[in-house]
Protein backbone atom coordinates (compact mmCIF):
# COMPACT_ATOMS: atom_id res chain seq x y z
CA UNK A 1 0.00 0.00 0.00
CA UNK A 2 2.97 2.65 0.44
CA UNK A 3 4.11 1.84 -2.96
CA UNK A 4 0.77 3.04 -4.19
CA UNK A 5 0.55 5.79 -2.47
CA UNK A 6 4.08 7.13 -3.38
CA UNK A 7 3.48 5.96 -7.10
CA UNK A 8 0.53 8.49 -6.51
CA UNK A 9 2.20 11.46 -4.81
CA UNK A 10 5.32 11.09 -7.63
CA UNK A 11 2.05 11.24 -10.69
CA UNK A 12 0.91 14.65 -8.74
CA UNK A 13 4.42 16.28 -9.61
CA UNK A 14 4.04 16.52 -13.45
CA UNK A 15 0.34 17.36 -13.06
CA UNK A 16 0.98 20.24 -11.07
CA UNK A 17 3.59 21.41 -12.99
CA UNK A 18 1.07 20.87 -16.22
CA UNK A 19 -1.30 22.82 -14.51
CA UNK A 20 1.54 25.77 -13.66
CA UNK A 21 2.79 25.93 -17.62
CA UNK A 22 -0.58 26.48 -18.86
CA UNK A 23 -2.42 29.12 -16.44
CA UNK A 24 1.15 30.74 -16.47
CA UNK A 25 0.82 30.98 -20.15
CA UNK A 26 -2.44 31.95 -20.85
CA UNK A 27 -2.42 34.78 -18.23
CA UNK A 28 0.90 35.62 -20.27
CA UNK A 29 -1.08 35.99 -23.57
CA UNK A 30 -4.02 37.10 -21.96
CA UNK A 31 -5.42 40.18 -24.03
CA UNK A 32 -5.02 43.80 -21.90
CA UNK A 33 -2.32 45.46 -20.69
CA UNK A 34 -2.00 45.09 -16.58
CA UNK A 35 0.12 48.14 -16.49
CA UNK A 36 -2.73 50.31 -18.26
CA UNK A 37 -5.34 48.85 -16.13
CA UNK A 38 -3.06 49.09 -12.70
CA UNK A 39 -2.18 53.37 -13.63
CA UNK A 40 -5.41 53.78 -15.31
CA UNK A 41 -6.50 55.41 -18.31
CA UNK A 42 -4.26 58.94 -17.51
CA UNK A 43 -0.74 57.16 -17.61
CA UNK A 44 1.75 58.43 -20.06
CA UNK A 45 3.87 55.77 -22.35
CA UNK A 46 7.14 56.50 -20.11
CA UNK A 47 4.64 55.65 -16.63
CA UNK A 48 3.89 52.68 -18.91
CA UNK A 49 7.32 51.63 -19.78
CA UNK A 50 8.29 52.25 -16.52
CA UNK A 51 5.22 49.91 -15.01
CA UNK A 52 5.94 47.10 -17.31
CA UNK A 53 9.68 46.86 -16.36
CA UNK A 54 9.03 47.01 -12.63
CA UNK A 55 6.54 43.85 -13.06
CA UNK A 56 8.68 42.02 -15.47
CA UNK A 57 6.58 42.03 -18.47
CA UNK A 58 9.29 42.83 -21.03
CA UNK A 59 11.32 39.85 -20.31
CA UNK A 60 10.92 36.85 -22.64
CA UNK A 61 8.01 34.48 -22.38
CA UNK A 62 10.77 31.68 -21.24
CA UNK A 63 12.52 33.68 -18.76
CA UNK A 64 9.29 34.83 -17.08
CA UNK A 65 8.06 30.85 -16.70
CA UNK A 66 11.55 29.74 -15.21
CA UNK A 67 11.42 32.58 -13.15
CA UNK A 68 7.82 32.10 -12.18
CA UNK A 69 8.45 28.12 -11.76
CA UNK A 70 11.45 28.64 -9.46
CA UNK A 71 9.76 30.99 -7.01
CA UNK A 72 6.77 28.82 -6.90
CA UNK A 73 8.24 25.65 -6.22
CA UNK A 74 12.16 26.06 -4.50
CA UNK A 75 11.39 29.44 -3.21
CA UNK A 76 7.59 28.90 -2.22
CA UNK A 77 6.75 32.45 -2.96
CA UNK A 78 4.08 33.07 -5.04
CA UNK A 79 4.71 37.05 -5.73
CA UNK A 80 2.73 39.78 -4.33
CA UNK A 81 -0.66 41.42 -5.95
CA UNK A 82 0.15 43.87 -8.68
CA UNK A 83 -2.94 46.43 -7.54
CA UNK A 84 -2.31 45.86 -3.74
CA UNK A 85 1.21 44.57 -3.05
CA UNK A 86 0.14 42.40 -0.55
CA UNK A 87 1.61 38.86 -0.47
CA UNK A 88 -0.40 36.39 -2.27
CA UNK A 89 0.58 33.11 0.05
CA UNK A 90 -0.34 35.00 2.86
CA UNK A 91 -3.97 36.18 1.77
CA UNK A 92 -4.52 32.51 0.17
CA UNK A 93 -4.03 30.91 3.74
CA UNK A 94 -6.13 33.59 4.76
CA UNK A 95 -9.14 32.38 2.44
CA UNK A 96 -8.79 28.95 1.59
CA UNK A 97 -9.80 27.20 4.55
CA UNK A 98 -13.54 29.68 4.00
CA UNK A 99 -13.46 27.64 0.44
CA UNK A 100 -12.65 24.39 2.10
CA UNK A 101 -14.97 24.68 4.69
CA UNK A 102 -17.92 25.39 1.77
CA UNK A 103 -16.71 22.67 -0.47
CA UNK A 104 -16.95 20.01 2.39
CA UNK A 105 -20.30 21.08 3.93
CA UNK A 106 -22.08 21.43 0.66
CA UNK A 107 -20.15 17.84 0.03
CA UNK A 108 -22.01 16.42 3.29
CA UNK A 109 -25.20 17.43 2.84
CA UNK A 110 -25.04 16.24 -1.09
CA UNK A 111 -23.93 12.82 0.22
CA UNK A 112 -25.49 12.48 3.37
CA UNK A 113 -29.01 13.04 1.58
CA UNK A 114 -27.95 11.71 -1.49
CA UNK A 115 -27.23 8.21 -0.46
CA UNK A 116 -29.87 7.64 1.41
CA UNK A 117 -31.92 9.09 -1.49
CA UNK A 118 -30.93 6.71 -3.77
CA UNK A 119 -31.51 3.62 -1.45
CA UNK A 120 -35.22 4.56 -1.54
CA UNK A 121 -35.27 4.63 -4.62
CA UNK A 122 -33.71 1.47 -5.47
CA UNK A 123 -35.33 -0.66 -2.83
CA UNK A 124 -38.58 0.67 -4.08
CA UNK A 125 -38.21 0.56 -7.65
CA UNK A 126 -41.16 1.73 -9.59
CA UNK A 127 -42.55 2.78 -7.47
CA UNK A 128 -44.13 6.17 -6.07
CA UNK A 129 -40.90 6.12 -3.82
CA UNK A 130 -38.45 6.01 -6.78
CA UNK A 131 -40.71 8.00 -8.67
CA UNK A 132 -40.58 10.82 -6.03
CA UNK A 133 -36.61 10.29 -5.91
CA UNK A 134 -35.95 10.61 -9.12
CA UNK A 135 -38.04 13.90 -9.77
CA UNK A 136 -36.50 15.33 -6.87
CA UNK A 137 -32.99 14.69 -8.67
CA UNK A 138 -33.96 15.74 -11.83
CA UNK A 139 -34.77 19.07 -10.29
CA UNK A 140 -31.84 19.29 -8.72
CA UNK A 141 -29.47 18.79 -12.20
CA UNK A 142 -32.17 21.56 -14.14
CA UNK A 143 -32.03 23.97 -11.56
CA UNK A 144 -28.60 26.70 -11.63
CA UNK A 145 -26.81 27.22 -8.01
CA UNK A 146 -26.88 30.90 -8.63
CA UNK A 147 -30.60 30.60 -9.01
CA UNK A 148 -31.70 28.78 -5.91
CA UNK A 149 -28.77 30.55 -3.69
CA UNK A 150 -30.95 33.85 -5.01
CA UNK A 151 -34.28 32.10 -3.73
CA UNK A 152 -33.23 30.92 -0.86
CA UNK A 153 -31.79 34.01 0.44
CA UNK A 154 -35.19 35.78 -0.74
CA UNK A 155 -36.99 32.81 1.79
CA UNK A 156 -34.75 32.12 4.53
CA UNK A 157 -33.28 35.53 5.36
CA UNK A 158 -35.11 37.97 3.84
CA UNK A 159 -38.63 36.65 4.39
CA UNK A 160 -38.23 34.25 7.71
CA UNK A 161 -35.05 36.22 9.19
CA UNK A 162 -33.78 32.89 10.22
CA UNK A 163 -30.44 32.71 8.02
CA UNK A 164 -27.97 35.64 7.38
CA UNK A 165 -27.59 36.61 3.53
CA UNK A 166 -24.41 37.10 3.43
CA UNK A 167 -20.47 37.26 5.23
CA UNK A 168 -18.74 34.56 6.78
CA UNK A 169 -18.70 33.07 10.30
CA UNK A 170 -20.48 30.30 12.14
CA UNK A 171 -21.69 27.81 10.60
CA UNK A 172 -24.57 29.07 10.26
CA UNK A 173 -23.53 31.45 7.79
CA UNK A 174 -22.23 28.15 5.50
CA UNK A 175 -26.17 26.71 5.23
CA UNK A 176 -27.40 28.45 2.58
CA UNK A 177 -24.37 28.69 0.29
CA UNK A 178 -23.66 24.72 0.64
CA UNK A 179 -27.39 24.19 0.30
CA UNK A 180 -26.95 26.18 -2.74
CA UNK A 181 -24.14 24.52 -4.01
CA UNK A 182 -25.30 21.31 -3.69
CA UNK A 183 -28.36 20.72 -5.56
CA UNK A 184 -26.49 19.12 -8.60
CA UNK A 185 -24.04 17.04 -6.23
CA UNK A 186 -27.25 15.75 -4.31
CA UNK A 187 -28.68 15.25 -7.62
CA UNK A 188 -26.19 13.23 -9.12
CA UNK A 189 -25.14 11.21 -5.67
CA UNK A 190 -28.95 9.69 -5.61
CA UNK A 191 -28.81 8.68 -9.24
CA UNK A 192 -25.59 6.77 -9.03
CA UNK A 193 -26.27 5.47 -5.63
CA UNK A 194 -29.76 3.72 -7.05
CA UNK A 195 -28.20 2.62 -10.27
CA UNK A 196 -25.25 0.82 -8.28
CA UNK A 197 -27.96 -0.30 -5.77
CA UNK A 198 -30.27 -1.84 -8.65
CA UNK A 199 -27.07 -3.63 -9.90
CA UNK A 200 -25.97 -5.02 -6.07
CA UNK A 201 -29.07 -6.60 -4.73
CA UNK A 202 -30.05 -8.43 -8.22
CA UNK A 203 -26.61 -10.12 -7.19
CA UNK A 204 -26.67 -13.86 -6.02
CA UNK A 205 -25.05 -13.09 -2.68
CA UNK A 206 -28.04 -10.86 -1.75
CA UNK A 207 -30.36 -13.67 -2.85
CA UNK A 208 -28.30 -16.02 -0.58
CA UNK A 209 -28.43 -13.88 2.43
CA UNK A 210 -32.30 -13.02 2.20
CA UNK A 211 -32.58 -16.89 1.73
CA UNK A 212 -30.66 -17.87 4.93
CA UNK A 213 -32.81 -15.54 6.83
CA UNK A 214 -31.13 -12.05 7.35
CA UNK A 215 -33.13 -9.03 8.12
CA UNK A 216 -33.83 -6.60 5.47
CA UNK A 217 -31.83 -3.97 6.84
CA UNK A 218 -28.87 -5.97 7.53
CA UNK A 219 -28.80 -7.31 4.16
CA UNK A 220 -29.03 -3.44 2.44
CA UNK A 221 -26.83 -1.52 5.52
CA UNK A 222 -23.90 -4.47 5.18
CA UNK A 223 -24.10 -6.53 2.52
CA UNK A 224 -25.56 -4.20 -0.65
CA UNK A 225 -24.51 -1.29 -0.01
CA UNK A 226 -20.45 -2.04 1.08
CA UNK A 227 -20.23 -2.56 -2.78
CA UNK A 228 -22.57 -0.10 -4.10
CA UNK A 229 -20.38 2.43 -2.79
CA UNK A 230 -17.29 1.34 -5.09
CA UNK A 231 -18.91 3.52 -7.81
CA UNK A 232 -19.95 6.12 -5.93
CA UNK A 233 -16.60 7.12 -4.25
CA UNK A 234 -15.49 6.49 -7.99
CA UNK A 235 -17.62 9.84 -9.02
CA UNK A 236 -16.64 11.44 -5.17
CA UNK A 237 -13.42 13.08 -7.04
CA UNK A 238 -15.49 14.55 -9.89
CA UNK A 239 -18.09 16.07 -7.31
CA UNK A 240 -15.43 17.70 -5.13
CA UNK A 241 -14.09 19.56 -8.49
CA UNK A 242 -17.54 20.37 -9.57
CA UNK A 243 -17.96 21.82 -6.23
CA UNK A 244 -15.24 24.07 -6.08
CA UNK A 245 -15.63 25.48 -9.27
CA UNK A 246 -18.88 25.94 -8.44
CA UNK A 247 -18.04 27.73 -4.75
CA UNK A 248 -16.53 30.52 -6.75
CA UNK A 249 -20.21 31.69 -7.94
CA UNK A 250 -21.45 30.91 -4.58
CA UNK A 251 -19.05 32.93 -2.57
CA UNK A 252 -19.63 36.08 -4.94
CA UNK A 253 -23.37 35.71 -4.14
CA UNK A 254 -22.83 35.30 -0.80
CA UNK A 255 -20.06 38.14 -0.21
CA UNK A 256 -17.95 35.07 1.21
CA UNK A 257 -14.02 35.97 1.02
CA UNK A 258 -12.97 33.09 -0.09
CA UNK A 259 -10.82 31.89 -2.87
CA UNK A 260 -13.61 32.39 -5.27
CA UNK A 261 -14.04 36.22 -4.68
CA UNK A 262 -10.46 36.27 -4.69
CA UNK A 263 -9.67 34.78 -8.16
CA UNK A 264 -13.06 36.33 -10.02
CA UNK A 265 -11.53 39.96 -8.74
CA UNK A 266 -7.50 39.14 -9.88
CA UNK A 267 -9.43 38.00 -13.28
CA UNK A 268 -11.84 41.43 -13.35
CA UNK A 269 -8.76 43.54 -12.33
CA UNK A 270 -5.57 41.64 -14.37
CA UNK A 271 -3.71 40.61 -11.35
CA UNK A 272 -1.96 37.98 -13.03
CA UNK A 273 0.33 36.52 -9.98
CA UNK A 274 -2.79 35.84 -8.10
CA UNK A 275 -5.12 34.21 -10.58
CA UNK A 276 -1.90 32.03 -11.26
CA UNK A 277 -1.18 31.39 -7.37
CA UNK A 278 -5.07 30.70 -6.97
CA UNK A 279 -4.81 28.12 -9.31
CA UNK A 280 -2.03 26.23 -8.69
CA UNK A 281 -3.19 26.06 -4.82
CA UNK A 282 -6.57 24.69 -6.13
CA UNK A 283 -4.66 21.90 -8.21
CA UNK A 284 -2.53 20.92 -5.35
CA UNK A 285 -5.52 21.04 -2.95
CA UNK A 286 -7.63 18.67 -5.93
CA UNK A 287 -4.75 16.29 -6.27
CA UNK A 288 -4.60 15.36 -2.68
CA UNK A 289 -8.22 14.91 -2.50
CA UNK A 290 -7.82 12.92 -5.38
CA UNK A 291 -5.49 10.91 -3.76
CA UNK A 292 -7.42 10.70 -0.19
CA UNK A 293 -10.34 8.93 -2.66
CA UNK A 294 -8.02 6.84 -4.13
CA UNK A 295 -6.86 5.59 -0.71
CA UNK A 296 -10.26 5.17 0.88
CA UNK A 297 -11.68 3.66 -2.68
CA UNK A 298 -8.32 0.69 -1.92
CA UNK A 299 -9.79 0.42 1.51
CA UNK A 300 -13.11 -0.63 0.31
CA UNK A 301 -12.40 -2.43 -3.00
CA UNK A 302 -9.96 -5.29 -1.39
CA UNK A 303 -8.79 -6.02 -5.08
CA UNK A 304 -6.79 -2.77 -5.33
CA UNK A 305 -5.75 -3.92 -1.86
CA UNK A 306 -4.43 -7.08 -2.64
CA UNK A 307 -2.78 -6.09 -6.18
CA UNK A 308 -0.16 -4.09 -4.20
CA UNK A 309 0.04 -6.26 -1.14
CA UNK A 310 0.25 -9.39 -3.00
CA UNK A 311 2.97 -8.05 -5.34
CA UNK A 312 4.99 -7.60 -1.82
CA UNK A 313 4.60 -10.87 -0.44
CA UNK A 314 5.91 -12.60 -3.67
CA UNK A 315 9.03 -10.56 -4.29
CA UNK A 316 9.34 -11.37 -0.45
CA UNK A 317 9.21 -15.27 -0.94
CA UNK A 318 11.51 -14.84 -4.37
CA UNK A 319 14.18 -12.94 -2.19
Amino acid sequence: MLRYVLKRIIWMIPIILGVTILVFTMMTFCPGDPASIILGASATDADLAVKRAELGLDDAYFVRLARYISDVFFHFHMGSSWITGIDIGTTILERMPRTLTLAFVTLIIAYGLGIPLGIIAAINQNKWQDSLSMLLALLGVAIPNFWLALMLIIFFSVRLGWLPAMGFGGIQYYILPALSNCAGALANCARQTRSSMLDVIRADYITTARAKGVPERTVITKHALKNALIPIITQLGNTLARLLGGTMIIETIFSIPGMGDYIIGAVNNRDYPIVQGGTIVLAIVFSLTMLCIDLLYAAVDPRIKARYTGGAKRRKKVA
